[in-house]
């Protein structure tokens, strides 16, 4: 379809048009009517004329009728005749007549042609002295004077009146262009401050009137938004530097994104996280280290997410990058006025959150089967016993109590397990006396010498002399000796030994305790990971029972209730050795115990 041309005028032109039209009319209309008047006036006094013409001939007739008879006039009337008709050029014909108004002698006769141009004829009389009437001349005008002389008039007028329409015209258009200069120059200064280049100054020097008042106000008003914008951009950067110090300290990764997905803001966090430079790239294009975009299929759903679920429940989904688990919370941006200006990515870093599930999932997994175990094995002893108690022999009998014994034993020690751990977890504040680390070492190792027995292995403690009383919670130190010794025995072959020594650090502001086994050994990038909870390094081999609680909960009781430290040293076929040191005083804080070197005890 095609669109149609619509030309417009603006109100200013249209005034001026009409201006010039108004004005051009009355001066045609001034024009014409003294051109009438002038012509009309300019007859009049040719008619005039005219008649003094005729009477002066009329007197020239009769002193020729006075000099000659008939016969005579007529020559002299004809020679009287050509000299007036050759000395003026405006008469087209003379005609003499006498008083009977017969006619004596006429041009017409000799040049009709002249005649022919007659316009205007006079009649005048031809008096005697005593005023009688006593012939006629007869006057034909052509009036070539009083036309020509009112063509020139009126041209001459024209001209007159067409200088003066010019003259108005171009003052009036010059007028126009300068108004429309300076109302330009205005229009430009009004374009800059919309355009925000608040300060622009106005030249005002050659303008006068109204326009210079309109240029001096336009120059005051750009001079105050210039100084309002200066003080609302410091105001601004403050803001926004403020903004940006508490989004670059958020410890999450923050990515900020336009309307177009273009990464537009990211924090130091953020960046560490994706290990990539996002900066000005489109958030769509991010590849996580399987290759695959993964921030797209989960914008792109947030996207189609109607507003109002979008904002009560902002879209998450987890990618993974280099083995790091990363949730991503999306939330749109909207200005004051609700224009949507795009969205914000929260990315927080739920890799242990992850491991830990995991763990969670393994330990239920390893509880259930662990569980399932002595349970299954307690109901078919207990069973046996008692529908066919009366067919073994005693020895047999119990043989079956010892092995519902040893498995009663274990899931009582799974359970305890548990136990202690929901307790530490719940960070239950622990009751502490100060007593002999030695005699709570020796009371648990009585418990365990059954376990060592049936290994027949052999337990050695070796103890400082003068060692004083600490301050700890009997109960728990005894369960992290019981773990830590039991893991020794289960982990140890048959016929070996545990070295169990006690001693103070080098700078006497500690106690050491260290468990040194012959068993199996950890291999050295496990030795991180063996104090996590529910993790458990014979996961490999599933040949020893276990919650893959106990180091955790050792650790726990350790550092976090008793304000000390756990150590490994560990070689795999060689053998571990697990060590703990409690401060000598309560609440005390821990300093510079960093390096396992200082905590060495002294001989023992």
């Amino acid at each position: 379809m095609k669109k149609k041309f619509e030309f417009s005028l603006s109100t200013q032109n249209k005034l001026i048009i009409a201006g010039l039209v108004v004005s051009t009319a009355i001066i045609m209309a001034v024009s014409y009517f003294a051109i009438d008047k002038i012509r009309e006036k300019l007859y009049e006094n040719y008619a005039n004329s005219g008649q003094l013409l005729g009477r002066t001939i009329a007197i020239q007739s009769y002193e020729l009728m006075k000099k000659s008879d008939f016969s005579s006039k007529k020559n002299l009337f004809r020679q009287h005749a050509r000299l007036v008709l050759e000395g003026n050029s405006d008469i087209s014909f003379l005609t003499h007549k006498d008083s009977a108004n017969n006619i004596i002698y006429s041009t017409t006769e000799e040049y009709p042609q002249r005649e022919k141009e007659t316009k205007t004829t006079l009649t005048t009389p031809v008096l005697n002295e005593k005023g009688n009437v006593v012939g006629y001349v007869e006057i034909g005008l052509n009036a070539n004077l009083a036309k020509s002389i009112s063509n020139t008039t009126k041209n001459s007028m024209l001209v007159v009146f067409a200088m003066m329409w010019l003259i108005y015209t171009v003052v009036v258009v010059l007028n126009t262009i300068l108004i429309r200069r300076e109302l330009g120059i205005l229009r430009l200064g009004v374009k800059e401050i919309s355009s925000g280049n608040f300060g622009t100054i106005l030249e005002n020097e050659k303008t006068t009137g109204e326009i210079k008042e309109l240029f001096t106000a336009f120059n005051d008003m750009s001079q105050r938004l210039h100084l309002y914008e200066e003080q609302n951009i410091d105001q601004l950067t403050f803001e926004r530097n403020k903004f940006e110090s508490v989004l670059m300290g958020i410890a999450n990764g923050v990515v900020v994104c336009d309307k177009f997905d273009k990464v537009v803001l990211v924090n130091p966090s953020a960046q560490k996280l994706l290990n990539k430079s996002i900066l000005n790239s489109s958030i769509l294009d991010f590849i996580d280290s399987k290759g695959t975009k993964c921030f797209k299929t989960g914008i792109e759903k947030f996207k189609q997410t109607p507003v109002d679920e979008a904002e009560n429940k902002p879209l998450s989904f987890s990618i993974t990058i280099e083995k790091k688990v990363i949730k991503a919370i999306v939330s749109s941006m909207y200005s004051n006025v609700h224009d949507y200006l795009g969205y914000i990515i929260i990315l927080i870093d739920i890799t242990k959150d992850a491991e830990i599930d995991k763990l969670k999932s393994d330990f239920i997994s390893n509880v259930s089967h662990e569980l399932r175990t002595p349970v299954t094995i307690l109901r078919s002893y207990a069973d046996t016993l008692y529908n066919y108690g009366e067919d073994f022999s005693f020895k047999e009998q119990k043989e079956f109590i010892g092995i519902i014994n040893d498995e009663i034993i274990h899931l009582n020690k799974m359970v305890n397990d548990i136990l202690d751990f929901s307790k530490i977890e719940a960070d239950t504040k622990l009751e502490k006396q100060y007593l002999d680390i030695t005699n709570t070492i020796e009371k648990t190792l009585v418990g365990l010498k059954v376990l060592a027995d049936e290994k027949k292995m052999k337990i050695f403690l070796t103890k400082q002399d003068g060692l004083p009383l600490i301050p700890y919670n009997e109960e728990t130190i005894e369960r992290v000796i019981n773990n830590l010794v039991t893991n020794a025995i289960k982990y140890s072959p048959e016929n070996s030994k545990i070295e169990i020594t006690v001693g103070l650090t080098t700078e006497h502001d500690y106690v050491k305790i260290s468990v040194k086994d012959e068993g199996i050994g950890i291999a050295p990038e496990l030795l991180d990971r063996i104090f996590d909870r529910f993790y458990r390094v014979e996961n490999t081999t599933h040949t020893i029972k276990g919650t893959g609680l106990g180091l955790h909960l050792v650790k726990t009781a350790i550092e976090k209730q008793h304000n000390g430290r756990v150590f490994v040293e560990s070689e795999l076929n060689k053998g571990s050795i697990f060590s703990f040191i409690l401060p000598l005083e309560e609440d005390y804080i821990p300093q510079n115990i960093n390096k396992k070197a200082d905590y060495k005890p002294d001989s023992v």
